[in-house]
């Protein structure tokens, strides 16, 4: 502020202020580019949103409507947009109710830093109202965490936040700052953490990596690709698709790596995992090199492990050394930055086709296309299917949107059928399969990037979840798009007992509210299809709409998703009905 004191030290040129912990926080915030986040206040936080109030020109917070909803939303702004999102909440169960947001940005490798408030220092430990230990309890499941109890290691610990949040494989942070140290002053100065003693966030490649790597891959005579959400993170969504056209492999992904090669490029055969597309699958186990870049082998893709790809050499691109052997042992690893180990490796590579490979996925996609895709986005029976609905999405946002799913039936359908031309277009619960994750994301997610069209693919059992933060809709007047798909049922939940446990549909039957009404009560616009004949008109509808758009469709109750990896089972076990 400009009443502050201001003074040169003698040890140094950076300017200082004397200002108090809470303002210093801001000052942190701002210094590091933020200039949105999501929260929700209470008396351990208090003396920051004061300070947060006299910034307000500056610093836009989003007052959602549950502490985890800030989470997520500050996850679909950092997903989206790229830059580290923020999230802050009091102390005892505001600070608790942030943790499922954690654990999701942790398992899903998002950059996020979370603030929390605490009771003073002097009553650490005394039970005192509104305590909780969130070091303890948020340590499995952040990247990094810290306590600050007073109010001079402000600066070095939200730096070193951020530059933890962002760097490397991404994660989330979160700093819990103690009420003393929030009103404390001291001299303020802030400089941008540019390393950790012993943290060594971006391996350098392996010269002799890339060598051996190039020699599989020159040689190899089906090769195959699978790639996941490191090729986003690590912005080298070029140089995967120069390796695909250069070499002519066929390549899959996971579905946090989806969009970052187009859909409808003829090389991207699809994806890969317990609802992925059948040649992906079943070929896996045919491939002789199998390529993977920047995923984790994560169970739902691989499957039982002691039979995925055991007769392939595999080569392992990967940021975070604790991945490489985890899961699949990799014969070449390759450590480092997905963009800078494939622009060493590209120059190595020969020019190939391999159709012979190639035709094999496409007779494996004509056999998916005439059990499944068919009657998913073209049906003939009378109800209607939840991959009509995102086909028809397609349609009207031209293949351009960004697309939230939760986490279900139609997390798999929108998925499985969503098309994209450009990167960072899918959004989910990967990992942790947080079931109330995509309203929130949405929200989050267009703040982070306004000029796209954002659209939540909702099950009716997750939008309930977090049905309350149509409120943060309503105030801030968030144009997001809203699809409740309705089956009447927890319908990925309610699948598993129709095909593993003898139909006995327990506590899966959803006695649902009226939604249309719901989301009228927050004056969004909103309406309920359940005839195909209305489906088309109304989908463009919302699409063409400049505000915030409610569309409920009324799906069949027992549609199945396929293809399908039972659990336990081999990527060659793949079930297409």
């Amino acid at each position: 502020m400009e009443t502050l004191k201001e003074k040169q030290t003698e040890s140094t040129t950076k300017k200082t202020i004397t200002i108090s912990g809470a303002e210093a926080i801001i000052h942190c915030l701002l210094a590091e580019g933020v200039d949105l986040l999501y929260g929700y206040p209470g008396g351990a936080i208090m003396p920051v949103y004061d300070e947060l109030y006299k910034f307000q020109d500056k610093l836009t917070h989003i007052l959602t409507r549950h502490e985890q909803g800030a989470t997520h939303a500050a996850q679909g702004y950092a997903r989206v947009s790229g830059k580290v999102g923020v999230a802050m909440a009091t102390s005892g169960p505001g600070a608790t109710n942030l943790v499922t947001g954690l654990a999701d940005a942790q398992i899903d490798s998002t950059p996020m830093v979370c603030i929390t408030g605490q009771v003073p220092r002097h009553l650490l430990g005394s039970d005192a109202f509104q305590e909780t230990d969130i070091i303890g309890i948020s340590t499995p499941v952040t990247k990094w965490n810290y306590q600050i109890t007073t109010a001079a290691e402000i600066p070095e610990i939200m730096a070193k936040a951020f530059y933890i949040a962002r760097s490397g494989r991404p994660g989330p942070v979160l700093v819990d700052i103690t009420k003393n140290a929030q009103f404390e002053e001291f001299e303020f100065s802030y400089e941008k953490c540019t390393g950790v003693r012993s943290y060594n966030p971006t391996p350098k490649p392996s010269p002799n990596a890339i060598a051996a790597a190039a020699e599989l891959i020159n040689s190899a005579k089906k090769p195959f690709i699978v790639w996941g959400q490191g090729v986003i993170l690590g912005k080298a969504e070029e140089e995967l698709k120069a390796l695909v056209e250069k070499a002519g492999i066929p390549a899959a992904w996971t579905i946090l790596g989806a969009s970052a090669l187009d859909t409808d490029h003829p090389l991207n055969v699809g994806m890969v995992g317990m609802h992925g597309n059948y040649g992906p699958n079943l070929l896996t186990n045919e491939c002789d090199v199998l390529i993977a870049i920047g995923m984790r082998f994560d169970d739902r893709v691989t499957g039982r492990l002691e039979s995925y790809a055991t007769q392939a050499k595999v080569i392992h691109f990967e940021i975070d050394p604790a991945e490489i052997h985890k899961n699949v042992y990799a014969d070449v690893a390759i450590l480092g930055d997905a963009k800078e180990s494939l622009n060493l490796l590209l120059p190595k590579i020969n020019k190939n086709t391999h159709e012979s490979w190639h035709n094999i996925f496409k007779e494996k996609y004509q056999i998916e296309f005439d059990t499944v895709i068919k009657n998913d986005i073209h049906p003939t029976k009378a109800g209607l299917t939840m991959g009509e609905v995102i086909e028809e999405i397609n349609i009207a946002s031209g293949h351009k949107a960004v697309i939230v799913t939760d986490v279900g039936q139609h997390q798999m359908i929108g998925c499985r059928y969503a098309k994209f031309k450009q990167s960072k277009s899918n959004i989910t619960s990967g990992g942790l399969g947080t079931m109330g994750f995509a309203l929130p994301a949405a929200i989050g997610a267009k703040m982070g990037a306004m000029d796209r069209e954002v659209v939540a693919i909702i099950g009716d059992g997750g939008y309930q979840m977090t049905i309350q933060e149509l409120g943060v809709i309503f105030q801030h007047k968030v144009p997001v798009k809203i699809v409740v798909l309705n089956n009447d049922h927890l319908g990925m939940v309610r699948q598993w007992q129709e095909l593993f446990f003898e139909k006995r549909y327990a506590s899966t039957v959803m006695v649902n509210p009226d939604f249309v009404k719901i989301a009228e009560g927050y004056h969004i616009e909103a309406k309920r299809v359940s005839e195909r004949k209305d489906l088309k008109e109304t989908i463009q509808k919302m699409i063409a709409s400049k505000d915030a758009y409610f569309l409920e469709v009324k799906v069949e109750q027992e549609d199945n998703v396929f293809p399908m990896i039972p659990s336990g089972a081999s990527v060659s076990e793949v079930r297409l009905q």
